[in-house]
C-alpha cells in the first residue's frame, strides 16, 4: 500500500512537467534539433537586444525578435525598472521571418528568453494562439533561473544555454539582430 501511494504521488507530482513538454523544450534538445539540418525550425531570441548586448547570444539562432520591448522612456516604481510593452509587430515579424527562409505557418518555432518563464513561455503560447501551432520554448532559456541561496544567490549559474555547455558569446551577430526601424 505504501509503494502505491508513493507511486501515486509521485505519478501526480511529475505531471505539471510532463504537460509543459509539449510546449517546453531543453536547451539540450533544442540544440540537437538545430543540429538535424533537414529539420524545419525557425529559432528565435525573444529578448530585447540590449539585454542581448549585456548578457551574451548564440549564433544557433536565427533571429532576434523581442517578444516585449523596453519602453526607456516609461519607469515603473513598483518594479524599479523601465515599463515592457508587447511588441506589436511580433506576430508580423515572426511571418516576416518564416517567409525569408521559405517556411510555413506550420513550421516549428522555438522561442528563447533569459529564463524561459516571462517572455519564452508566453511568446510560444502567444504564438499558438495566432496560428502557429508548433512554437515552444526553451524552458530555462538563455540563463536559467537565479540561485535562491548561497553566496552567489541571485547568479544565474545552473540551467539555460549559457550554463550547459552549448555555443555562445558576448558578442552579438549584427545580421541576426533586431533594429527598431526593422523591416524583415
Amino acid at each position: 500500500m505504501k509503494a502505491l501511494i508513493m507511486a501515486t504521488l509521485l505519478a501526480l507530482l511529475s505531471l505539471p512537467a510532463m504537460a509543459d513538454t509539449d510546449i517546453g523544450i531543453s536547451a539540450q534538445d533544442t540544440y540537437a534539433k538545430i543540429g538535424q539540418g533537414e529539420v524545419k525550425l525557425l529559432f528565435i531570441d525573444v529578448r530585447d537586444p540590449v539585454e542581448i548586448m549585456f548578457v551574451g547570444f548564440t549564433d544557433a539562432v536565427d533571429i532576434n525578435i523581442p517578444y516585449l520591448l523596453v519602453d526607456r522612456s516609461n519607469w515603473d516604481d513598483e518594479r524599479g525598472s523601465y515599463k515592457v510593452t508587447q511588441n506589436p509587430r511580433f506576430i508580423e515579424e515572426v511571418s516576416a521571418g518564416l517567409k525569408e527562409r521559405g517556411l510555413g505557418d506550420d513550421t516549428d518555432i522555438i522561442t528563447m528568453c533569459t529564463r524561459g518563464s516571462e517572455r519564452g513561455k508566453p511568446s510560444a503560447d502567444f504564438l499558438r494562439a495566432n496560428g502557429f501551432p508548433n512554437a515552444r520554448y526553451v524552458i530555462d532559456g538563455f540563463q536559467g533561473p537565479a540561485l535562491k541561496e548561497g553566496p552567489q544567490a541571485g547568479f544565474r549559474l545552473l540551467g539555460g544555454w549559457q550554463n550547459s555547455g552549448l555555443p555562445w558569446s558576448a558578442k552579438m551577430n549584427p545580421l541576426k539582430m533586431y533594429r527598431a526601424n526593422n523591416s524583415l
